[in-house]
């Protein structure tokens, strides 16, 4: 996942995280490579106890496929994916 870049800076309160042209990142690498996390497992039991919301609605899915423009939280953090 190297060509995938995350783009730090603010818009409107959010940060951002570029797929650079890729079609989706799953849920528990996105919150690994965008800082959300420390590491890929302690994302997959954030994801798994429903501390994690993608587009306002809890998600559960470890490897669900987060694409362009949706927005995913976790302790007051908000990312939008581009």
């Amino acid at each position: 996942m190297q060509a995938i870049n995350y783009i730090a800076g603010i818009s409107g309160g959010m940060e951002k995280f570029d797929l650079e042209g890729r079609e989706y990142v799953a849920l528990c690498d996105l919150m690994k490579l965008a800082g959300l996390c420390h590491s890929g497992g302690m994302a997959k039991t954030l994801i798994s106890n429903g501390n994690v919301t993608v587009d306002g609605e809890v998600e559960l899915r470890k490897r669900c496929k987060i694409r362009p423009g949706q927005i995913v939280e976790f302790d007051g953090q908000s990312v939008v994916v581009e």
